[in-house]
């Protein structure tokens, strides 16, 4: 994977893990929300590394 496709998936991951922390004093649904998001963003870096590296 190219230093800034990894790059793009850990800024995106850490915004979102960032989303999750301040909702949680705002709404439960949507840190709910924004930590499957996370989840997902981080789980879509792996399998891309996985796909680019065959």
């Amino acid at each position: 994977m190219s230093k800034s496709l990894s790059l793009f998936f850990a800024v995106a991951s850490v915004a979102l893990m960032l989303a999750t922390a301040f909702s949680l004093s705002h709404n439960g649904w949507l840190a709910l929300l924004f930590g499957l998001l996370t989840l997902a963003m981080i789980g879509t870096g792996f399998v891309v590394k996985s796909r680019l590296r065959k």
